[in-house]
């Protein structure tokens, strides 16, 4: 928008008001108007760049991210691949064998003729083929195919253990956000009373040394805060590297808060869940199978195969076939050796699923008991001690603030409000934690 007028030179020649170009009040309006709306768009623009949203993830979508993403995961998962590789070579049959010889050939060319073809030069020409006994192909096949199945539920088993870290983990960066949000607080809420003691000092009715005491005891919760931060930090950079450093951005945070879920069903009913859903105790089984898939294969391979070979003869002008056959005579290698140990292999499988059965009712028993146990904690808390607690503190705060209780009082009570807080979402953590451990020991996320 510009304005033209007449430059007049000298201080005693004004123009007036005549010389400048006259603008319609509903053209500068509309000018206004544009200039405004994209001062407006360019600053929405602006701030949308500078502070894109933050992406928030619950305990699920962090389990789900951390399956997906998870590197140490992923190596463990190509031992599937490897497994179902080793099948493809357990299948594969014996290649034939082709032989040829060729001698008395002459080294001279001109010696070489159709005479000297017939009357000299020898050679042979054979196909060989070795057939397997026993049905060794079959009990390589079976062999592999019980391995795969066992190594498939053994990654299950690492997936159940990074689930569990993830929700350990993710439960205490809730702890952390819990802790530095009441730091905070706390923080803020005593900086109210330093301000109402810095009053009464200077109205005198506290003294100096009450004034710095109270002065003093800020630094702990200036502390406090300072602690809860650099926790929060590194709780949020452990869960990402469960998650996968390439899942999330570095500024993401979770959802949720820490709360108690009372978890209904009683010992026997997960313990009979377990038995069916542990991935460990399913390996421990089909380690079974797999043994006895290997000792079926020892005893096919103690059979000695059988080595075929027809062969084409050309001698003298003389034409002529053979058929050759050879075994080995199995007086003291019968494999027996194998056999035995593949025997004792099945033995020490068998035994290697008992214990993990006992392992499954054990953890499921001590994750029960921790979560019952955490439970009643969390529920003490709750009956009355908080808000005793935050009664006893406000009180202290009210009489100490109106002259009517001394320093060390509410001091005190400052700290058991303070300790008891802290105490409580400590429970509520140990509380979810446990039930993390639960959902560990029972094998599945969905408790009945």
């Amino acid at each position: 928008m510009t304005f033209e007028f007449q430059v007049i030179k000298g201080i005693d020649h004004m123009p007036n008001t005549q010389s400048f170009r006259k603008i319609s009040s509903r053209d500068l309006m509309f000018r206004a108007a544009c200039v405004l709306a994209g001062a407006m768009l360019a600053a929405g623009a602006t701030a949308g760049q500078q502070t894109p949203p933050v992406m928030k993830i619950d305990l699920e979508q962090a389990v789900q991210l951390a399956l997906n993403h998870n590197h140490a995961l992923k190596a463990e998962r190509t031992q599937i691949e490897q497994s179902q590789a080793q099948e493809i070579t357990a299948a594969i049959r014996p290649n034939p064998l082709f032989t040829y010889d060729d001698l008395f050939v002459p080294l001279s060319p001109g010696d070489y003729s159709s005479a000297t073809f017939n009357s000299i030069t020898e050679f042979d020409a054979g196909l060989g083929f070795t057939w397997e006994r026993g049905h060794k192909r079959d009990a390589r096949i079976r062999a592999a195919r019980d391995q795969t199945t066992m190594t498939r539920s053994q990654v299950a088993d690492n997936e159940r253990a990074l689930v569990f870290n993830v929700g350990q983990q993710f439960v205490n960066v809730l702890l952390a956000k819990s802790t530095l949000e009441f730091a905070r607080q706390d923080l803020a809420s005593f900086q109210q009373t330093v301000g109402i003691s810095e009053d009464r000092y200077k109205a005198g009715d506290i003294s100096e040394a009450d004034l710095l005491k109270i002065k003093l005891q800020m630094l702990q919760f200036q502390t406090d805060v300072s602690s809860a931060q650099v926790a929060l930090v590194q709780a949020l950079a452990s869960l990402r590297q469960l998650m996968g450093y390439d899942a999330v951005p570095a500024n993401y945070d979770v959802a949720g808060d820490l709360e108690y879920a009372p978890v209904h069903g009683n010992k026997e009913d997960l313990q009979a869940l377990a038995l069916r859903q542990r991935p460990d105790l399913m390996a421990a089984v089909e380690g079974v199978t797999a043994s006895k898939s290997q000792n079926d294969l020892a005893r096919a391979n103690g059979k000695r195969d059988l080595t075929t070979t027809f062969l084409y003869t050309h001698v003298s002008a003389i034409n002529s076939a053979s058929f050759t056959m050879n075994i080995e005579v199995p007086i003291w290698d019968r494999n027996q050796g194998e056999i035995a140990r593949t025997r004792y292999a099945i033995t020490q499988a068998e035994e290697s699923k008992t214990e993990a059965q006992e392992t499954v009712m054990t953890d499921v028993t001590n994750a029960w008991e921790g979560l019952s146990t955490n439970g009643q904690v969390v529920d003490l808390y709750q009956s009355g001690y908080l808000k005793q607690a935050q009664d006893s503190r406000d009180i202290s705060e009210f009489a100490y603030k109106h002259g009517a209780a001394s320093l060390l009082d509410f001091l005190d009570a400052e700290r058991s409000y303070r300790a008891t807080q802290l105490a409580y979402r400590q429970a509520l953590a140990n509380y979810m934690l446990s039930l993390e451990q639960v959902r560990e020991a029972v094998g599945t996320r969905k408790l009945p």
